[in-house]
């Protein structure tokens, strides 16, 4: 399972494509909302209805194999202050899955200590908060268990970075050759 994590104020485009992207590559994806409500309204002003509350029952991030955190603004903000996108973020950490964030998300991972000895991405001026990371101003950059991206125009690179450490780099070429990026 892979959770995406929704605030008001995200991203729509940093939520969409990877959410899209990795369903098409056959990978359960659910949005969980933050926000109190299962409507969330992005930073364009488009409401999306997400899967799930992070108060809800089914909601369990001691299954997830990846969180995904769009950035977009006051969205990045919002994610900061949840507990429960702390909480699954030290969850997934703990048990060795993966957390990707992209545009001013990363931010939140490095003021977590999450990027510390790492190389990562972020939306350009946030570099200063990936604390203890090598900031490299690639569209996508993988780590380990960290996968950052730049911002919404990295968002199917992001994407397909995602793809490729979840279900080979072979699979993330299939769904590049499949929606013509190539």
């Amino acid at each position: 399972m892979i959770y995406i994590y929704l605030a008001q104020g995200f991203e729509e485009t940093e939520m969409t494509v990877p959410l899209d992207m990795c369903r098409r590559a056959g990978l359960e994806v659910k949005t969980v909302s933050v926000a109190g409500d299962e409507y969330v309204t992005g930073s364009h002003g488009i409401t999306i209805k997400a899967d799930m509350k992070a108060s809800d029952s089914e909601y369990s991030p001691e299954n997830a194999e990846m969180v995904i955190l769009p950035g977009g603004m006051p969205g990045t903000k919002n994610l900061e202050k949840s507990e429960a996108v702390k909480s699954a973020l030290d969850t997934v950490s703990r048990r060795g899955k993966y957390i990707a964030a992209i545009c001013a998300a990363p931010s939140v991972l490095g003021k977590l200590g999450y990027l510390k000895g790492k190389r990562a991405t972020c939306y350009p001026g946030f570099e200063e908060y990936l604390y203890g990371a090598e900031a490299t101003g690639e569209q996508s950059t993988v780590d380990g268990k960290i996968i950052t991206g730049r911002g919404a125009g990295a968002a199917l690179d992001f994407a397909y970075a995602i793809i490729g450490e979840l279900c080979g780099k072979e699979r993330a070429e299939k769904i590049k050759n499949e929606i013509m990026a190539k």
